[in-house]
């Protein structure tokens, strides 16, 4: 089961809740979307799954209903206990767990690996699936990619600005430090299209679903902290070419001896050429 739009209509009028702006509040309400968000996500009996931003639990419900364990996380006082009770429902039994915290600062060992089953750091059994808000999505996935190897897949709606960004390649305008930050650590791909309809309120543009499987190792064997440093760097000065934009860290003869033209932009490079750079850059390079 899940929630229908008069279904969560009433229960935040009842409650005396406002979706808030800043945080991003755009509850889901078409019973269908969410139902594809947990089949999408591949879920079922056994699995672990992380929500972050659940709001009045229409997706928390879908999860539960696969089988799954679920942890919600949520920032919102009010929400938290609009949660607990559409969890405590009809047909409430669900393996499901509220945190209330914020998901940008929360501790993520104490969330995923207390409790039975909460298994080892870095074992990659967790899913995340979540709606994500505009203003948090990128920097929560690539912190979570960064610094939380137990969650090995994500599946979550973004707006598809943010969505073409997370997964844009060399040459594309949407490409750039997320996109490479994703390439390193992970496959992603788009698995799906959200129109505004679905949501309450409605918002002015439109979602997509992400899908984003970590790799057993990193895409390309590059010490992470200078690596980045010089994505940054490029990409903090996009429009201008190479030889400009790393200048003092890169020099120009070790651009051209890692097989790069100097005269390209930081958007034209691959993953692999931003590696060739840090080992051209000498044991000296940009750190982070």
């Amino acid at each position: 089961m899940t929630l229908t739009r008069t279904q969560v209509r009433d229960l935040l009028e009842r409650h005396g809740i406002h979706p808030k702006r800043s945080l991003g509040q755009n509850f889901v309400v078409e019973p269908n979307t969410v139902r594809r968000i947990a089949e999408l996500a591949g879920v079922g009996p056994g699995d672990r799954v992380v929500e972050i931003g659940p709001g009045v639990g229409s997706l928390t419900l879908a999860l539960a209903d696969t089988g799954a364990s679920v942890t919600a996380v949520e920032i919102d006082d009010a929400l938290v206990g609009v949660l607990a009770e559409v969890m405590a429902g009809p047909g409430a039994r669900r393996d499901v767990r509220i945190v209330h915290a914020d998901a940008m600062e929360v501790d993520w060992d104490s969330v995923l690996y207390t409790g039975p089953g909460g298994g080892d750091p870095g074992d990659g059994n967790w899913t995340l699936v979540a709606n994500l808000p505009y203003n948090v999505s990128v920097p929560l996935v690539c912190d979570l990619l960064d610094g939380v190897p137990a969650i090995g897949k994500m599946v979550v709606m973004v707006q598809k600005e943010v969505a073409d960004r997370l997964v844009a390649g060399p040459g594309d305008d949407a490409y750039g430090l997320p996109s490479v930050k994703v390439a390193y650590h992970a496959v992603g791909r788009l698995v799906g299209r959200v129109p505004p309809s679905v949501f309450l309120p409605r918002p002015n543009v439109d979602s997509a679903l992400v899908e984003v499987v970590r790799r057993p190792e990193p895409a390309v064997d590059a010490d992470q902290g200078r690596l980045f440093g010089l994505v940054r760097a490029g990409f903090g000065q996009r429009r201008k070419m190479l030889r400009r934009s790393l200048a003092g860290l890169v020099d120009e003869a070790a651009i051209v001896a890692a097989g790069v033209d100097p005269t390209e932009r930081a958007e034209q490079l691959s993953l692999e050429q931003w590696a060739a750079l840090v080992d051209a850059s000498g044991p000296v390079g940009a750190n982070s």
